[in-house]
């Protein structure tokens, strides 16, 4: 699946302003880049220049006569014909609130005038891609329901379904292979360069915001392409199980903490509750766990309007359901909202690929293959997620794992830290980076080059086994897919000059290192059955696109013995191991305790809560008489863990009976 530039300048945009001038230039500048550009100065004009030629892109002034960008959006985006049509505003209005509100009309970016008008160009671009990117997953969606339906008219008419699974399966193996490498290998870019400028001390406040919603936007990317390449190793059975021991409390309070950016907004009441004899330590596939839990939780305040959504975390012996089989402790989990609920005809298709109940399609969210992994990782792990749901008053998912407890000298906590240099008394390490993107090669050198190390490039294999004669570098980060001479290929070549093996090369008569080179390669590709070919060509290890500087420096660490100065950096502010304390007071409890205060102390504390002044619920605390000195201390617990939300929960929970 190739994204080349020529295409995405092949776009059509529409310009609406009622500044000439700035329509002019952005006019020019666009139309210089390829893309075909038509403008509009008042909004009614610009509407129906939108409804005559559906343009790919909109860019929105919002001051403007009769009609304000505003208006001219809701109007668009209350059209069939305009409404998926994505719209950029430009505008001089820099308030908070101004982006907000355009954001929640339909508005898929925000450009403040005065504009740079790269910035202008990188956005509509992004834009474009992006636009481009939905475009093909649809059209693909519909190409697999299409072969879907083809293959079951197979099945059934000559009874092959083995041989038509089989053959199916080598198609989407090639698919997403290639899939793999060329999405992956330009999010390595976005996501490397983030890495990079986070590094500049001088940036900016502001572009450090940037530069985190690009790094957000593109690990959500990351995230959508993983998910697809996840169900086809899941259905090709090359999904392995990998334990690790870890601190369950705090990957839950940072569950908890992620989740209630998302929840607080829509006023939604998130809730974990953990039972306190579930360990802090536990031996799991922590990846897995992450993603059922992260799938189950983020559906349920995406479809809740109102309400709460509530993850319970308790402890209980095997009963044989989940397919666990009755044996040993299990971990259980419910997580249940106050959504609008799944129809019964529903529920037995929602953990099909691709499939998505009816809410779920109005929505317009996601791909429809969240659930479906959900259960296949569960499975593996030997689980299965069960529903239960009423139409108009919620859904409850439920599924167990077994319950392996870890001691805490199993957890290994790495130190928040960043390289900023090299240990000085070290040789001068000589790096080769190889790649035919010029942006991956430049996101490589901008990274190593900083730190003390010396880098040269070569954009494809055979240049790269000439640089290694000339260059004689102590490490190689080789891709794996090059021109004229593939990776591997330039891998094996030097191996075997290393190993005077013959081979051959233009420049003979240099003279060959006779120490050995570390290759690491470079690949795209997320199948672990690559991972024999790569050492088999001689390199010494892989690291997989997109990566994380720290994976760099590590295996440079591991492979030359490099050592390096450190920066500390500040540990995150996620407060750890509340659960337990939290766990110890049931709602039952509150219930009872909150029945012997009166009516007006409870508002009282509802509104305090709601207003966030802490002063004011420690005031309405110490009011409470010592004959319910046990509700005084537990609300005080709340109020020092920085828990309101629970707090208010309680009381309206109180009130509302």
């Amino acid at each position: 699946m190739e994204l080349n530039q020529s295409r995405l300048k092949q776009g059509n945009i529409l310009i609406i302003d009622d500044r000439p001038e700035d329509l002019q230039l952005l006019a020019q500048n666009l139309s210089e880049k390829g893309y075909t550009v038509r403008g509009a100065v008042k909004g009614h004009m610009g509407i129906k220049a939108a409804l005559s030629i559906p343009p790919d892109l909109i860019l929105l002034d919002i001051k403007m006569p009769e009609l304000d960008g505003y208006e001219v959006c809701k109007r668009l985006k209350s059209d069939p014909q305009t409404q998926n049509i994505p719209v950029i505003f430009l505008s001089a209005l820099d308030d908070v609130w101004d982006k907000v509100k355009a954001f929640h009309i339909g508005g898929v970016d925000y450009i403040t005038k005065p504009f740079q008008i790269e910035e202008v160009l990188a956005r509509v671009e992004n834009q474009l891609l992006i636009r481009q990117l939905n475009k093909q997953l649809r059209e693909q969606s519909q190409q697999l329901q299409v072969q879907n339906q083809q293959l079951q008219q197979e099945i059934i008419e000559r009874r092959k379904a083995e041989a038509a699974a089989e053959a199916a399966s080598k198609a989407k193996s090639e698919f997403v292979a290639n899939m793999s490498h060329e999405l992956r290998t330009p999010l390595n870019a976005i996501l490397g360069f983030t890495q990079i400028l986070n590094r500049d001390p001088f940036i900016s406040a502001e572009q450090r915001d940037y530069l985190e919603i690009i790094n957000r936007s593109g690990e959500h990317l990351l995230e959508l392409i993983d998910n697809v390449l996840e169900l086809s190793k899941i259905e090709a059975g090359k999904l392995t199980l990998n334990e690790t021991s870890f601190d369950f409390y705090r990957f839950l309070d940072a569950l908890e903490e992620m989740f209630h950016i998302k929840a607080e907004p829509k006023g939604i009441y998130l809730m974990f509750k953990v039972d306190p004899d579930v360990p802090q330590y536990i031996k799991t596939d922590q990846q897995k766990l992450r993603g059922c839990l992260i799938n189950l939780i983020g559906n349920a305040i995406k479809f809740t309007e109102s309400g709460s959504v509530n993850l319970r975390v308790s402890r209980r012996m095997g009963n044989g359901a989940g397919g666990q089989g009755g044996q040993g402790e299990q971990l259980h989990f419910e997580v249940e909202d106050t959504g609008p609920g799944i129809s019964a005809e529903e529920i037995n298709t929602i953990f099909e690929a691709f499939a998505q109940a009816e809410i779920g399609r109005k929505s317009a969210e996601g791909s429809g293959l969240g659930l479906a992994i959900s259960q296949r990782f569960l499975k593996i792990m030997g689980g299965e997620i069960t529903v239960s749901s009423t139409v108009g008053i919620g859904t409850t998912f439920q599924f167990d794992i077994k319950l392996a407890p870890a001691a805490q000298p199993e957890i290994i906590t790495k130190p928040r830290q960043r390289v900023i240099g090299l240990d000085p008394h070290q040789e001068a390490y000589r790096i080769l980076v190889v790649d035919d993107t010029r942006e991956n090669r430049l996101l490589l050198v901008k990274l190593l080059e900083p730190i003390g190390f010396e880098v040269r490039e070569a954009e494809n294999g055979q240049e790269a086994v000439t640089q290694w004669l000339v260059f004689q570098p102590h490490l190689i980060w080789m891709d794996t897919r090059l021109p004229v001479m593939d990776g591997l290929e330039a891998a094996r070549e030097i191996r075997a000059r290393e190993w005077g093996e013959g081979g051959q090369q233009e420049n003979d008569q240099l003279p060959i290192p006779h120490s050995h080179t570390v290759i690491i390669a470079l690949t795209a590709s997320v199948f672990e059955e690559k991972r024999p070919e790569i050492l088999a060509a001689g390199c010494d290890d892989f690291v997989r696109k997109p990566f994380a500087e720290e994976a760099i420096f590590e295996k440079m660490a591991q492979y030359l013995g490099v050592h390096y100065i450190y920066e500390d950096l500040p540990e995150p502010t996620t407060a750890p191991w509340r659960f337990n304390a939290l766990g110890e007071k049931s709602d039952s409890f509150f219930k009872e305790k909150m029945a012997l205060m009166p009516t007006n102390w409870l508002i009282a504390l509802q509104r305090a809560t709601k207003n966030l002044d802490e002063e004011l619920v420690l005031q309405l605390i110490e009011q409470i008489p010592e004959n319910n000195i046990a509700l005084a201390d537990a609300l005080k617990d709340l109020l020092d863990n920085f828990r309101l939300d629970v707090i208010l929960r309680l009381s309206q929970l109180f009130l509302n009976s």
